[in-house]
């Protein structure tokens, strides 16, 4: 497993220590499990872009690959 070091506003820092504290977790497992979250949202939005922009040009695109 690979570190990495976060620099959070207090107050982030302060909600994170909240939430913890009230679920009963480490911050660092909230905080990954926030990241988590993040990455697998973003990328459906990604893909989800990338599908939609590839069937708006899929003539294109296949023009380009002939």
């Amino acid at each position: 497993m690979h570190e990495l070091t976060l620099f959070i506003d207090p107050a982030t820092r302060q909600a994170l220590d909240d939430l913890a504290d009230a679920s009963g977790r480490p911050g660092e497992e909230v905080a990954l499990d926030a990241v988590r979250r993040y990455l697998r949202e973003e990328g459906a939005a990604v893909r989800a872009c990338a599908e939609r922009l590839a069937l708006s040009h899929a003539d294109l695109l296949r023009r380009l690959g002939e």
